[in-house]
């Protein structure tokens, strides 16, 4: 069940017990199993929040809080206001590393010089504008020490031209040479295969992907969007050495 809004506003906690008998313990099992009913999502989604009285719901990378009846639902992020932590980000960053963990490198379309610093997940659509930018870019990428692994957005769905464009590319013997050759809006022509457009695509929404380029660094971070390859290197390198 995908029940949290992508633009939901930040809802502050001012007041937050740091070590609550709630986060302490584990949940109830008639709580668990009545909120997981009455939501519809599996009771093992269901665990304690750090704030008395509440329980943490997740979906892929989609974290909200509810109350021990199940009644009221809480759509934003909690935040410690005594270490201003915000630690609603800090679940969905772990969910977000578990989700692409399970992405192989011969499953992606990897672009990256064998002596990299980084490694940047990209969620692309072969027809976005800002993927092209980002896609001519590449070079400076790989020479800053940026390894950049492909994954598969058509942002209109199944049986959008940009769908069937990117099952040509992933069908392809030199997947990195049709991508950029779809990227410069040349045709693609390829055998069909069972190629992994559709999971990556659902992969791509259980993360919660707002737009494309949708890019995630190893640390689990999400940024919506295209960034000079300058920019993107210099965030890379303030995330303390890994990216």
């Amino acid at each position: 069940m995908r029940f949290l809004s992508c633009a939901a506003a930040a809802v502050v906690v001012a007041s937050l017990v740091a070590t609550s008998a709630c986060g302490a313990d584990s949940p109830n099992k008639d709580v668990r199993a009545r909120i997981a009913e009455r939501l519809d999502v599996r009771p093992e989604d269901i665990t304690p929040s750090p704030v008395p009285g509440l329980y943490e719901v997740s979906s892929g990378s989609e974290v909200g809080y509810v109350s021990e009846d199940g009644r009221f639902y809480i759509d934003g992020d909690v935040y410690d206001m005594e270490s201003r932590a915000n630690l609603t980000e800090a679940r969905r960053a772990a969910s977000r590393i578990a989700l692409l963990k399970g992405i192989r490198d011969e499953d992606a379309i990897v672009f990256g010089p064998k002596d990299y610093k980084y490694t940047v997940d990209v969620f692309t659509d072969v027809d976005c504008a800002y993927c092209r930018k980002l896609h001519a870019e590449m070079s400076e990428l790989n020479k800053l020490g940026v390894r950049v692994r492909y994954l598969m957005y058509p942002r209109n769905g199944p049986g959008s031209p940009a769908w069937k464009k990117a099952e040509a590319v992933m069908c392809s013997a030199d997947r990195n040479d049709a991508l950029t050759r779809a990227k410069r809006g040349e045709e693609i022509q390829a055998k069909s295969c069972a190629s992994p457009v559709a999971r990556q695509y659902e992969l791509g929404r259980d993360l919660g992907i707002r737009g494309t380029p949708g890019i995630y660094t190893e640390t689990g971070e999400y940024i919506a969007g295209y960034l000079p390859a300058a920019r993107l290197v210099e965030h890379l390198k303030s995330l303390g050495g890994k990216g």
